[in-house]
Protein backbone atom coordinates (compact mmCIF):
# COMPACT_ATOMS: atom_id res chain seq x y z
CA UNK A 1 0.00 0.00 0.00
CA UNK A 2 1.30 3.51 -0.78
CA UNK A 3 0.49 6.53 0.94
CA UNK A 4 1.36 10.12 -0.17
CA UNK A 5 0.93 13.65 1.17
CA UNK A 6 0.94 16.69 -1.12
CA UNK A 7 0.19 20.21 -0.69
CA UNK A 8 -0.16 21.40 -4.09
CA UNK A 9 -0.03 24.93 -4.01
CA UNK A 10 -3.22 25.11 -5.68
CA UNK A 11 -1.44 23.48 -8.34
CA UNK A 12 0.27 26.07 -9.09
CA UNK A 13 4.32 25.59 -11.11
CA UNK A 14 6.84 27.77 -9.50
CA UNK A 15 8.52 28.21 -13.00
CA UNK A 16 5.56 29.99 -14.85
CA UNK A 17 3.25 30.52 -11.81
CA UNK A 18 0.36 28.99 -14.35
CA UNK A 19 -1.89 26.13 -13.28
CA UNK A 20 -2.36 23.61 -16.10
CA UNK A 21 -4.52 20.56 -15.47
CA UNK A 22 -2.75 18.55 -17.32
CA UNK A 23 0.61 18.93 -15.70
CA UNK A 24 -1.25 18.44 -12.28
CA UNK A 25 -2.40 14.65 -13.88
CA UNK A 26 0.98 13.93 -14.44
CA UNK A 27 2.42 15.13 -10.98
CA UNK A 28 -0.30 13.04 -9.42
CA UNK A 29 0.05 9.93 -11.73
CA UNK A 30 3.61 9.67 -11.22
CA UNK A 31 2.80 9.91 -6.99
CA UNK A 32 0.99 6.38 -8.11
CA UNK A 33 -0.59 6.54 -4.41
CA UNK A 34 -3.05 3.98 -2.71
CA UNK A 35 -4.23 7.09 -0.24
CA UNK A 36 -3.49 10.33 -1.28
CA UNK A 37 -3.84 13.44 0.66
CA UNK A 38 -3.97 16.70 -0.32
CA UNK A 39 -3.74 20.50 0.70
CA UNK A 40 -4.08 23.66 -0.40
CA UNK A 41 -6.58 22.75 -2.68
CA UNK A 42 -9.12 24.26 -4.91
CA UNK A 43 -12.47 24.36 -6.46
CA UNK A 44 -14.08 26.59 -8.91
CA UNK A 45 -11.50 29.00 -7.75
CA UNK A 46 -10.85 31.51 -10.77
CA UNK A 47 -7.03 31.35 -10.25
CA UNK A 48 -6.84 27.73 -11.29
CA UNK A 49 -9.06 27.92 -14.03
CA UNK A 50 -12.62 27.09 -11.97
CA UNK A 51 -11.17 23.53 -11.73
CA UNK A 52 -12.03 20.63 -9.36
CA UNK A 53 -8.37 19.60 -8.25
CA UNK A 54 -9.49 16.96 -5.96
CA UNK A 55 -11.00 14.97 -8.90
CA UNK A 56 -8.62 16.01 -11.28
CA UNK A 57 -6.18 13.98 -9.05
CA UNK A 58 -8.37 11.47 -8.24
CA UNK A 59 -9.17 10.61 -12.11
CA UNK A 60 -5.32 10.75 -12.30
CA UNK A 61 -4.87 7.98 -9.99
CA UNK A 62 -8.10 6.03 -11.26
CA UNK A 63 -9.31 6.16 -7.98
CA UNK A 64 -12.74 5.37 -6.93
CA UNK A 65 -13.43 7.61 -3.78
CA UNK A 66 -12.58 10.97 -3.47
CA UNK A 67 -14.14 14.19 -1.85
CA UNK A 68 -12.88 17.68 -1.07
CA UNK A 69 -13.59 19.68 2.33
CA UNK A 70 -13.46 23.03 2.13
CA UNK A 71 -12.04 25.04 4.96
CA UNK A 72 -13.23 28.50 3.71
CA UNK A 73 -15.48 29.92 0.75
CA UNK A 74 -13.79 32.60 -1.29
CA UNK A 75 -10.24 33.12 -1.84
CA UNK A 76 -7.63 32.97 1.28
CA UNK A 77 -5.23 36.27 1.34
CA UNK A 78 -8.49 37.89 -0.25
CA UNK A 79 -11.86 37.22 0.81
CA UNK A 80 -12.78 34.59 2.68
CA UNK A 81 -15.62 33.82 5.30
CA UNK A 82 -15.40 29.97 7.02
CA UNK A 83 -17.78 27.12 5.83
CA UNK A 84 -21.05 27.08 8.41
CA UNK A 85 -21.53 23.33 7.27
CA UNK A 86 -20.81 20.24 4.93
CA UNK A 87 -23.20 22.04 2.34
CA UNK A 88 -22.27 25.49 2.35
CA UNK A 89 -20.02 27.41 -0.42
CA UNK A 90 -21.53 24.63 -3.33
CA UNK A 91 -21.06 27.52 -6.12
CA UNK A 92 -18.81 29.38 -5.03
CA UNK A 93 -15.45 29.19 -5.00
CA UNK A 94 -13.61 27.55 -2.45
CA UNK A 95 -10.16 26.42 -0.86
CA UNK A 96 -9.22 23.42 1.69
CA UNK A 97 -8.23 19.49 1.56
CA UNK A 98 -8.78 16.08 -0.40
CA UNK A 99 -8.48 13.03 -0.04
CA UNK A 100 -8.13 10.14 -2.48
CA UNK A 101 -8.35 6.70 -2.00
CA UNK A 102 -8.44 3.78 -4.25
CA UNK A 103 -9.85 0.96 -1.79
CA UNK A 104 -13.74 1.59 -0.36
CA UNK A 105 -14.61 3.75 1.98
CA UNK A 106 -16.86 3.08 4.78
CA UNK A 107 -17.71 6.49 5.84
CA UNK A 108 -16.40 9.68 6.04
CA UNK A 109 -15.90 12.55 8.94
CA UNK A 110 -14.93 16.09 8.51
CA UNK A 111 -13.97 18.09 11.75
CA UNK A 112 -13.80 21.71 11.46
CA UNK A 113 -10.80 23.60 13.45
CA UNK A 114 -11.15 27.25 14.81
CA UNK A 115 -8.16 29.64 13.27
CA UNK A 116 -5.96 31.34 15.53
CA UNK A 117 -7.54 34.37 17.29
CA UNK A 118 -4.58 37.29 16.37
CA UNK A 119 -2.76 37.74 13.35
CA UNK A 120 0.71 36.56 13.42
CA UNK A 121 3.83 37.64 11.74
CA UNK A 122 4.83 36.03 8.40
CA UNK A 123 7.88 36.31 6.17
CA UNK A 124 6.58 36.78 2.36
CA UNK A 125 9.35 36.48 -0.08
CA UNK A 126 10.17 39.08 -3.21
CA UNK A 127 9.69 42.94 -4.10
CA UNK A 128 7.42 44.42 -1.81
CA UNK A 129 7.86 41.13 0.56
CA UNK A 130 8.37 41.17 4.48
CA UNK A 131 7.47 40.49 7.73
CA UNK A 132 3.61 41.40 7.20
CA UNK A 133 0.56 40.65 9.64
CA UNK A 134 -1.35 37.34 8.26
CA UNK A 135 -4.82 36.77 10.20
CA UNK A 136 -5.21 32.77 9.79
CA UNK A 137 -7.69 30.79 8.46
CA UNK A 138 -9.99 28.07 9.16
CA UNK A 139 -8.88 24.87 9.19
CA UNK A 140 -10.79 21.45 8.58
CA UNK A 141 -9.74 17.68 8.90
CA UNK A 142 -10.96 15.14 6.34
CA UNK A 143 -11.15 11.71 7.15
CA UNK A 144 -11.96 8.25 5.87
CA UNK A 145 -12.69 5.06 7.25
CA UNK A 146 -11.17 2.38 4.57
CA UNK A 147 -11.75 -1.27 3.68
CA UNK A 148 -8.62 -2.65 2.87
CA UNK A 149 -6.34 -5.94 1.91
CA UNK A 150 -4.93 -5.32 5.81
CA UNK A 151 -8.55 -4.93 7.51
CA UNK A 152 -10.32 -1.22 8.11
CA UNK A 153 -7.96 1.85 8.39
CA UNK A 154 -8.57 5.47 9.14
CA UNK A 155 -7.09 7.92 7.42
CA UNK A 156 -7.56 11.59 7.44
CA UNK A 157 -5.81 14.64 5.56
CA UNK A 158 -4.88 17.93 7.14
CA UNK A 159 -3.42 21.47 6.45
CA UNK A 160 -2.78 23.22 9.98
CA UNK A 161 -1.99 26.93 11.18
CA UNK A 162 1.16 28.51 10.25
CA UNK A 163 0.61 30.31 13.72
CA UNK A 164 2.95 28.88 16.52
CA UNK A 165 1.47 27.22 19.16
CA UNK A 166 -1.46 27.24 17.55
CA UNK A 167 -0.78 24.41 15.32
CA UNK A 168 0.09 22.51 18.48
CA UNK A 169 -3.43 23.08 19.91
CA UNK A 170 -4.68 22.45 16.22
CA UNK A 171 -3.15 18.96 16.19
CA UNK A 172 -3.79 17.93 19.59
CA UNK A 173 -7.48 18.72 18.67
CA UNK A 174 -7.28 16.37 15.72
CA UNK A 175 -5.54 13.08 17.73
CA UNK A 176 -8.37 13.63 19.99
CA UNK A 177 -11.00 13.52 17.02
CA UNK A 178 -9.22 10.49 15.10
CA UNK A 179 -8.97 8.90 18.14
CA UNK A 180 -13.00 8.57 17.69
CA UNK A 181 -12.46 5.94 14.65
CA UNK A 182 -11.56 3.12 13.70
CA UNK A 183 -7.45 1.84 14.46
CA UNK A 184 -4.86 1.65 13.04
CA UNK A 185 -5.07 5.28 12.22
CA UNK A 186 -2.82 7.43 10.22
CA UNK A 187 -2.82 11.74 9.86
CA UNK A 188 -1.41 13.07 6.34
CA UNK A 189 -1.02 16.48 5.89
CA UNK A 190 0.88 19.74 5.80
CA UNK A 191 1.35 19.98 10.05
CA UNK A 192 3.29 23.64 9.61
CA UNK A 193 5.99 21.89 12.13
CA UNK A 194 8.78 20.50 11.81
CA UNK A 195 9.18 16.18 12.61
CA UNK A 196 10.27 16.53 16.09
CA UNK A 197 7.44 18.87 17.51
CA UNK A 198 5.20 16.42 15.10
CA UNK A 199 5.70 13.78 16.97
CA UNK A 200 5.97 14.49 20.25
CA UNK A 201 2.71 16.75 20.54
CA UNK A 202 0.86 13.87 18.69
CA UNK A 203 2.74 11.01 20.28
CA UNK A 204 2.40 9.11 16.93
CA UNK A 205 4.92 7.45 14.83
CA UNK A 206 6.28 9.06 11.85
CA UNK A 207 5.98 6.69 9.11
CA UNK A 208 8.36 8.81 7.03
CA UNK A 209 11.30 11.37 7.99
CA UNK A 210 12.25 13.48 5.13
CA UNK A 211 12.70 16.85 4.88
CA UNK A 212 9.91 18.45 2.30
CA UNK A 213 10.31 22.11 2.25
CA UNK A 214 10.85 24.40 0.22
CA UNK A 215 10.67 22.30 -2.57
CA UNK A 216 13.67 23.01 -5.18
CA UNK A 217 16.21 22.05 -1.63
CA UNK A 218 14.61 20.79 1.69
CA UNK A 219 15.87 21.60 4.18
CA UNK A 220 12.80 21.17 6.79
CA UNK A 221 9.64 18.55 6.93
CA UNK A 222 6.71 20.13 7.12
CA UNK A 223 4.71 17.62 5.78
CA UNK A 224 4.01 14.48 7.94
CA UNK A 225 2.37 11.04 7.51
CA UNK A 226 1.59 9.63 11.39
CA UNK A 227 0.48 6.57 12.61
CA UNK A 228 -1.36 6.17 15.82
CA UNK A 229 0.53 3.67 18.12
CA UNK A 230 -2.68 2.13 19.21
CA UNK A 231 -2.87 -0.63 16.28
CA UNK A 232 -0.07 -0.20 15.00
CA UNK A 233 1.04 -3.70 14.66
CA UNK A 234 -1.59 -4.23 12.09
CA UNK A 235 -0.28 -2.20 9.67
CA UNK A 236 2.67 -3.88 7.51
CA UNK A 237 6.31 -2.67 7.85
CA UNK A 238 7.38 0.75 6.02
CA UNK A 239 9.58 -0.35 3.21
CA UNK A 240 10.18 3.08 1.19
CA UNK A 241 10.27 6.43 1.54
CA UNK A 242 10.37 9.34 -0.76
CA UNK A 243 10.10 12.99 -1.59
CA UNK A 244 10.25 12.94 -5.31
CA UNK A 245 10.62 16.18 -7.35
CA UNK A 246 7.64 17.64 -9.09
CA UNK A 247 6.78 20.34 -11.81
CA UNK A 248 4.19 22.03 -9.22
CA UNK A 249 4.16 23.39 -5.47
CA UNK A 250 7.11 25.00 -3.12
CA UNK A 251 6.52 21.83 -0.94
CA UNK A 252 7.80 18.08 -2.07
CA UNK A 253 4.93 15.30 -1.94
CA UNK A 254 6.01 12.92 0.83
CA UNK A 255 5.32 9.47 0.19
CA UNK A 256 5.71 6.22 1.76
CA UNK A 257 5.35 2.30 0.74
CA UNK A 258 3.99 0.02 3.24
CA UNK A 259 4.82 -4.22 2.50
Amino acid sequence: MRLATFNLLHGRSLHDGLVDPDRLTTAVRALDADVLALQEVDRDQSRSGNLDLTAIAARALDAPEHRFAAAVVGTPGEQFRPLRHDDDGHGEPCYGVGLISRHPVRSWQVTRLRPAPVRSPIYVPGPGGGLVLLRDEPRVVLAAVLDTPHGPLTVAATHLSFVPGWNAHQLRRVVRALRALPAPRILLGDLNLPAGPARLLSGWRPLGRRPTYPAAAPRVQLDHILADRHGLDRLPPVTAVNTPCSTISDHRPLVVDLG
